[in-house]
């Protein structure tokens, strides 16, 4: 996907967020790319991570979903986490790592995640549910 032609990414930082954002995802009809928080592949993990795209895609199989982990600088993470099957992954490091990484990567048929566009970050919404759905509505309409 072009980055661009979908809304930038809604960071989630626990299932029930991920799936306030792809109910309302599924309910406008558009598309949505699910960012873990900076540093998750180490902090919750690639397994943990690449489950909710499995819960997600069962609940929603219409739904065009992307999901990013990030890895910080973290390239043996980011590596783990293409050999699990995730399609996009955020890792920093010089040059040269990122582009031996994003050669890896076009050989599993994923892609390194440089889309620096603000994200929708749902860290302050952990308590009201009706406030995430609707925030995650308004983000996505446009």
């Amino acid at each position: 996907m072009i980055a661009g032609s979908a809304p930038p990414a809604i960071i989630v930082h626990s299932l029930a967020q991920a799936l306030v954002a792809a109910e309302a995802a599924a309910a406008l009809g558009k598309p949505l790319t699910l960012r873990s928080a900076a540093g998750a592949g180490s902090t919750v993990g690639v397994g943990w991570f690449a489950s909710l795209g499995t819960i997600l895609f069962e609940r929603h199989p219409a739904l065009d979903l992307t999901l990013v982990l990030d890895c910080a600088d973290e390239a043996g993470t980011a590596l783990g986490a293409l050999r699990r099957g995730l399609k996009a992954v955020r890792v920093a490091g010089s040059p040269d790592v990122l582009a031996k990484l994003a050669a890896l990567a076009d050989g599993y048929g994923a892609r390194l995640d440089r889309d620096e566009r603000p994200c929708l970050d749902l860290i302050g919404g952990l308590a009201e549910q009706v406030d995430l759905a609707a925030r995650c509505r308004d983000w996505l309409k446009d």
